[in-house]
């Protein structure tokens, strides 16, 4: 494989999908509206959010799927309830990716961050070249910690000052190969 592919079925009820642009656009902003107090002291866009924001935000996402970014819809039972993005920026070694999420307060507590991430493990990992996956979160976001702690990342000692924010980052090194077995 050499890009994610755009439908994921994590099962009947659950799919990571690429995200639509314009037919995304009402459901997106009424989610991300409906999130914004549980967001807001994770997320700095949610202070910028209005409808001109969101349809920027997902034409964006729509634009720039391919080229080292690849943002889903979370989707339960039809109903978009959160999002996830591989993403390689800037900051990132060439050799990783970076892996963000973000749920709808009613969709929490389900393991759905954990079964969205684990998907794009999945499929970064079935890229050429990408040695890493990396999470980074604020030190105070518990929940957010939940997710790469129980899919084996292992955590840097110290947390990073980002933008002036003091992050947790995670990592998980792409699998070796299987040891054979002896004879």
């Amino acid at each position: 494989m050499t890009a994610p592919s755009p439908r994921i079925r994590l099962d009947d009820n659950v799919v990571l999908r690429r995200l639509e642009d314009p037919g995304d656009l009402p459901e997106l902003h009424r989610v991300i509206g409906e999130s914004l107090d549980h967001l807001e002291p994770w997320i700095s866009w949610t202070e910028v959010y209005s409808p001109e924001w969101t349809a920027t935000f997902l034409s964006r996402r729509v634009e720039r799927w391919g080229q080292n970014e690849y943002t889903y819809a979370i989707v339960l039972d039809g109903v978009i309830a959160g999002a996830c993005q591989l993403h390689q920026y800037d900051h990132i070694p060439r050799d990783a990716y970076e892996i963000g999420y973000w749920l709808h307060p009613a969709a929490t507590g389900r393991g759905l961050a954990t079964r969205a991430v684990r998907a794009l493990v999945e499929q970064a990992f079935g890229m050429p070249d990408v040695a890493r996956i990396i999470v980074s979160h604020d030190v105070d976001n518990h929940a957010s910690a939940s997710v790469p702690a129980r899919l084996g990342f292992t955590e840097l000692p110290t947390p990073v000052l980002d933008d002036g924010v003091e992050t947790r980052v995670w990592h998980l090194d792409r699998p070796g190969p299987a040891a054979s077995p002896s004879h």
